[in-house]
């Protein structure tokens, strides 16, 4: 009887629901989870902000699926570095891909190139000790600094600006984060959304967490906070939005607690330029009012920010894929229930997307769920139509990579960075200290 050898290149939630959903379908199913990290997980431990533990805690049971006979996990492999499209095809019956988004959108503002205009991704890589993000920040005189976004993402850089960094000493940030964030003279951090309350998409535990520091007072503006016809509705519809806009009412009225370092809040003010001679400088913002219906238009009131630097959290966008066809503008890989096409719109063969690779940067980890398994049913219908592997042994893409001096970090070796790191911790107080260096990772994986 044929078995069925599948590659799903990249190890965060999205590829390990899809090896957890392959594994579920059919017992003559094996799976390799290649990802170019040395650590599994992908944006859970290397995109959520040190002090959010419990989100973390998914961490838990995608662990479990990794554990399993039929899923094995090989680290420190780069696709299209390390392996191309023909490799995988060779050693592989399919080839799910769910590299997910880890760039910034892009944000067309003049100034936008400015030293000390930041986009938001590159700033949460270096905060979750992302191996390859620079060792360093440059957060350098800046006091007041200003936060493009209405999501959870600005929020989580908001917070992190101004929360004072000895307070992170709890978490599991890493020291050289911990030291950059401990040099920050930033005591005001403006956000801007270009919407009103109900337009936001904060959830309302993220809203909460602003104001847990005792050093941090989070002061909403009052101009801005509109709510028309539409907003009404939307409160009065959903519970979250309901929640959201009362914990900015309660912001709204609170009396400042004379606290060290400030969140602003400004409601309906669009970005339109940031300005500065040869540095950011300031933010040039434009008022906006709602239009009954949740959308809003310029009043032609424009307002100069002073700030020394600029943080745009717009949302991500996935990088094109080697060998793969990207669609640009919607920033994907063309698909059709997972199935990847090619320019002509025909389906290419044993070749499939799920995540945000395939959906684009939208939704959270439960939507990721649901997109694995729409993916896999197509992977699974199509199983006995698609071409052999060429290589039978299971262990020939080992061969092949260790040709290439590329050092596979295997499960047992995550094992010993994830029992490192919780003994860093252990040593300090803490549940765990993250190592960053790569090399310093695979040494320790290699024991």
């Amino acid at each position: 009887m044929r078995n069925f050898r599948v590659a799903v290149v990249g190890a965060g939630p999205a590829g390990i629901y899809a090896a957890d959903y392959l594994t579920q379908e059919r017992d003559d199913i094996t799976v390799d989870l290649l990802e170019q990290l040395p650590a599994p997980y992908g944006l859970v431990r290397y995109g959520v902000a040190p002090d959010h533990p419990r989100i973390k805690e998914i961490i838990k049971a995608l662990g479990r699926v990794l554990a399993r006979d039929r899923i094995r996990f090989l680290g420190n492999v780069s696709y299209g570095t390390d392996l191309k499209l023909a490799d995988l095809r060779r050693h592989y019956d399919a080839v799910v891909f769910s590299t997910g988004a880890s760039t910034d959108r892009e944000l067309d503002l003049p100034g936008v190139d400015l030293p000390g205009s930041h986009g938001a991704a590159d700033f949460v890589s270096w905060y979750a000790g992302h191996p390859d993000a620079p060792e360093s920040w440059p957060t350098g005189d800046a006091t007041s600094v200003a936060v493009i976004g209405a999501g959870n993402v600005a929020l989580d850089v908001a917070r992190m600006l101004a929360k004072p960094a000895d307070e992170q000493l709890v978490t599991e940030i890493a020291d050289n984060v911990h030291r950059g964030l401990a040099a920050s003279t930033v005591t005001d951090v403006h956000l801007f959304a270009r919407r009103g309350p109900a337009q936001v998409k904060f959830t309302p535990m993220e809203l909460r967490e602003l104001s847990h520091s005792p050093e941090v007072d989070v002061v909403v503006h009052p101009e801005g906070f509109e709510i028309d016809e539409a907003s009404q509705t939307a409160i009065s519809s959903n519970k979250g939005t309901r929640l959201v806009v009362d914990t900015l009412l309660k912001y709204l009225e609170a009396e400042p607690t004379g606290a060290s370092r400030r969140i602003h809040i400004h409601l309906c003010q669009a970005p339109v330029e940031i300005l500065g001679d040869g540095r950011v400088e300031a933010i040039r913002t434009e008022r906006m009012e709602l239009q009954g219906d949740a959308s809003v238009r310029g009043t032609g009131e424009y307002v100069d920010t002073p700030v020394q630097a600029v943080y745009r959290a717009v949302g991500y966008r996935p990088s094109p894929v080697a060998d793969l066809p990207y669609d640009q503008a919607a920033g994907l890989v063309p698909n059709e229930a997972g199935r990847v096409l090619d320019l002509d719109g025909e389906t290419v063969p044993g070749t499939y997307v799920t995540g945000w690779i395939r959906r684009g940067p939208v939704g959270l980890i439960g939507h990721t769920k649901s997109d694995a398994s729409q993916t896999v049913a197509s992977l699974v219908a199509d199983l006995e139509v698609l071409p052999a592997r060429e290589e039978q042994d299971p262990d020939a893409i080992l061969e092949h990579l260790a040709e290439r001096g590329v050092s596979v970090t295997t499960l047992e070796g995550w094992g010993r960075i994830d029992a490192h790191e919780i003994g860093l911790g252990e040593a300090a107080g803490r549940t765990r200290v993250k190592v960053v260096p790569r090399e310093e990772m695979l040494r320790i994986a290699r024991g």
